[in-house]
């Protein structure tokens, strides 16, 4: 519990600092905001000049999109710790050592290093769009799917999160960003803002065996959406959500505690 409030209280700072500038702050959220919607503005246009994607409407791959967008950008603010941009730099300049000397568990310790809390723009974003696909759409809700799509998008935030951690992780070694874990962690969310039936085989079999986005987003959305799966998967699959982000984060964190435990101090 001590560490729990040592956590709470160094982001609780780092949101003081960052509100330090309210103007600025509104500001950039705004420019975000506005920025990143350009790209499904952009999508749209190009929409309309068809009728579906892969049987997919407007509506239904905004419904996708928005989770999408959300989740990551709530991720982006949690786990900012573990950004490689972030961390790397850590590592490089021996910053990390000063973390394992202090009587403080170190997971907790990345995670309240850094809250960035202007991703608060791609979070409108993405519940921008997701609200506008529901004026497109007509989704039959039902008790369980509104208590699903909760639990849907915190498991999409930790999905995303054992991506960054992962990250991470890595550079106990290369000490470098390694830009090929983009494609797994920025290229997972923009393959799950669309139907993955549309992609060729080779994708669909990376971000389903490799990195299991088709369960986060895909499947959970052909039941939200009442849609028929052309992939011919098991009805089950669409619930399977919760428990591979469990597993993903869970085998994220053991990498992690792994890597912690070969840890070589970079020498800086």
């Amino acid at each position: 519990m001590r560490s729990v409030k040592l956590l709470l209280r160094l982001i609780r700072l780092q949101i003081r600092s960052q509100l330090q500038y309210p103007a600025s702050f509104i500001l950039e959220v705004i420019s975000g905001v506005i920025i990143m919607g350009f790209y499904f503005v952009a999508f749209a246009l190009t929409f309309s000049r068809f009728d579906n994607i892969g049987g997919w409407s407007l509506g239904e791959v905004a419904f996708v999109w928005g989770l999408a967008e959300f989740s990551f950008g709530t991720m982006d603010m949690i786990f900012s710790g573990f950004d490689y941009d972030a961390f790397g730099p850590m590592i490089r300049k021996g910053q990390f050592d000063q973390l394992l000397l202090r009587p403080v568990n170190i997971t907790l310790q990345v995670f309240g290093s850094r809250f960035v809390l202007r991703r608060l723009g791609k979070m409108i974003e993405g519940l921008a769009i997701f609200i506008y696909s529901l004026t497109l759409i007509q989704v039959e809700w039902t008790a369980f799917k509104l208590l699903y799509l909760p639990v849907l998008v915190v498991s999409q935030v930790f999905f995303f999160g054992s991506l960054f951690v992962i990250g991470a992780t890595t550079t106990f070694w290369t000490m470098e960003r390694l830009e090929i874990l983009n494609i797994f962690s920025y290229g997972g969310n923009e393959v799950m803002s669309y139907p993955m039936h549309i992609f060729p085989r080779p994708i669909r079999m990376l971000f389903t065996y490799v990195v299991p986005a088709i369960l986060l987003s895909y499947y959970p959305a052909v039941y939200m959406l009442g849609k028929t799966d052309p992939l011919g998967a098991p009805a089950f699959v669409s619930f399977l959500a919760p428990v591979v982000a469990a597993a993903m984060f869970w085998l994220a964190l053991r990498f992690w505690h792994f890597g912690i435990r070969n840890y070589q101090s970079s020498g800086s």
